[in-house]
C-alpha cells in the first residue's frame, strides 16, 4: 500500500496570495460596472469585511447587517466556530465527486433528518444541492416522476430563477422574458382554501408552498391553511412540498417554520427544500424527502450535481446547526423578534409589522420603502425594500435587542413626509 505524501513537500512553502485591498467605494463601484453583468443593478455599497452582525464598506463605514445576505448569514460574519470548521475540512478533504461518500456528508444528512423529524418516517432521505433554486428544481423533478401532469403553486410565490423553479414562481416580470417555461404549473390565489380545494384533483402531482412568502413581503399562510392543504394532498395522493429555503434552520425561532403551531400546525410535508441559512453563508441546498415514497422518486442517474453535499459545505452545515443548538439561538430569535415587533408597532411611520421570528416585514404608510431604506443605510443599518411599501429584515440569528434597537430610533426620527408615506417632490 502506498503511503500518502504531501504535495510539494520538497518545495518551499509558497507565500500567501494577497486579496484585493484598498480603493474607495466609488472606485470599486465603477470597476464593478465595467466587470459584472447588470443583473442586480448598481451595488448600494462595496463591503470589505464583517464581524458578528456588522459589516464594513471600502470607506471604513460600519453597518449593522439586518439583511444577512437575504437570510443567509445565520451566525453573522466570521463566526469562529464556522470558519474553523470550514478551514479544518478544507485542509483535510475539500471536494470529491458523488461517486464517493464522506463521513461529514452522511452526518450532515442525518442531522437534517433528525431536526426535521423525517428520521421518524422510515425511508426518509436527503439530496444535497448548492442553492434554493436547485433544491426546488429537484423537487419539481420529483413531482414529475409521479407521472401526474399538474403542479399547483400560489400566487405571490417565489421559488427561484432557473427554468423549472421559475415555472413555480408567480411574478410575471420574472417569468415573461424567458417563456415558454416548463408547463403544467397552475397558480392558486394566496391563502384561499376554497380555491385550493377546487383546484386539487387526482391528476395533481404536487402542491408547492412557502409557509411564509418572503419575496412577496413576509406573508405567512393564514391559520389553518397548511393543515387544510395537507388533508387535500393526502386525499388526492399529491405531494406536499414546503419551500423552507428562506424560513428554515432557525429563522422563525423553530428549526422550520411549519413546525410552529401558529404557522404550520405541525404538519409533516412529503418534501422540504432548504438553502440560504443552512450553512451560515457557505453555498448549500438540500431536499428532505419524508418517507420511502418521496425518497424513491429520483433513482440512480435521474438527478445529480457536481458540488452538492461536498465535504466543506457539509462541515459548514454541521457547524451551523451545532452553534444554533449550543448557543440557544432559537430562543434568542423568539425573544428579539417579540421585542422588535412590539417596538416597531408603536411607531407612527409603521402601518403593520409581520414577523416570523427574525424574518420581519415593516409595512410603511405608503410606497416609500426605497427612500426609507436609504435613510437607514446612511444611518448605518442594512435593510431591504422588498416591496414598494415594505422593508424586510432577515438578520443573523446572533442579533441582540440592544444592537437592533437603534433602527427603531432611526424610524422614529423619519421626516414627516416619509412618516406619512409620501416622497417629497
Amino acid at each position: 500500500m502506498n503511503e500518502p505524501t504531501a504535495a510539494g513537500a520538497d518545495l518551499e512553502a509558497p507565500a500567501p496570495l494577497d486579496l484585493p485591498t484598498g480603493g474607495t467605494v466609488a472606485a470599486w463601484t465603477e470597476r464593478y460596472g465595467n466587470a459584472l453583468m447588470n443583473t442586480f443593478g448598481r451595488p448600494r455599497r462595496v463591503l470589505v469585511r464583517g464581524e458578528g452582525p456588522y459589516v464594513w464598506d471600502a470607506d471604513g463605514v460600519r453597518y449593522l447587517d439586518l439583511l444577512g445576505g437575504i437570510a443567509v448569514n445565520t451566525l453573522g460574519h466570521a463566526h469562529p466556530t464556522l470558519t474553523a470548521a470550514i478551514c479544518a475540512q478544507l485542509g483535510t478533504l475539500g471536494h470529491v465527486s458523488n461517486f464517493f461518500a464522506t463521513p461529514v456528508q452522511v452526518s450532515f444528512a442525518e442531522r437534517l433528518l433528525e431536526i426535521s423529524g423525517a428520521s421518524a418516517v422510515p425511508g426518509s432521505r436527503v439530496f444535497f444541492a448548492n442553492s434554493g433554486t436547485e433544491a426546488n428544481e429537484a423537487a419539481l423533478k420529483m413531482a414529475r416522476r409521479t407521472g401526474r401532469p399538474r403542479v399547483l403553486a400560489l400566487e405571490g410565490a417565489f421559488h427561484g430563477r432557473t427554468m423549472g423553479a421559475l415555472a413555480l414562481t408567480h411574478k410575471a416580470a420574472y417569468r415573461e422574458p424567458f417563456e415558454p417555461l416548463p408547463g403544467g404549473v397552475e397558480f392558486v390565489p394566496f391563502g384561499d382554501a376554497a380555491a385550493l380545494e377546487a383546484a386539487m384533483g387526482d391528476d395533481v402531482a404536487g402542491l408547492v408552498l412557502e409557509v411564509v412568502q418572503g419575496e412577496a413581503g413576509v406573508r405567512p399562510l393564514p391559520p389553518g391553511y397548511l393543515a387544510h392543504a395537507r388533508r387535500l394532498t393526502q386525499e388526492h395522493g399529491a405531494l406536499l412540498v414546503l419551500d423552507e429555503v428562506q424560513t428554515g434552520v432557525g429563522r422563525t425561532g423553530a428549526w422550520f417554520a411549519h413546525q410552529h403551531p401558529e404557522l404550520g400546525g405541525g404538519v409533516r410535508p412529503d418534501v422540504m427544500t432548504l438553502a440560504k441559512g443552512l450553512a451560515g453563508g457557505f453555498p448549500v441546498g438540500a431536499v428532505v424527502a419524508f418517507g420511502e415514497r418521496a425518497a424513491g422518486l429520483l433513482g440512480t442517474g435521474q438527478h445529480g450535481t457536481t458540488f452538492g453535499g461536498n465535504p466543506v459545505a457539509a462541515a459548514a452545515g454541521l457547524a451551523t446547526i451545532g452553534v444554533i443548538e449550543r448557543d440557544g439561538l432559537l430562543e434568542r430569535v423568539r425573544d428579539v423578534s417579540e421585542r422588535l415587533a412590539g417596538a416597531l408597532r408603536r411607531l407612527p411611520a409603521v402601518r403593520e409589522v409581520r414577523a416570523a421570528g427574525l424574518l420581519v416585514a415593516i409595512e410603511l404608510n405608503g410606497p416609500v420603502s426605497t427612500a426609507v431604506a436609504e435613510v437607514a443605510l446612511e444611518a448605518g443599518y442594512v435593510v431591504n425594500p422588498v416591496t414598494p411599501t415594505a422593508l424586510r429584515l432577515a438578520p443573523p440569528l446572533i442579533l441582540t435587542w440592544e444592537q437592533v434597537s437603534g433602527l427603531v430610533d432611526v424610524l422614529a426620527g423619519l421626516p414627516a413626509d416619509l412618516v406619512a408615506g409620501e416622497v417629497a417632490s
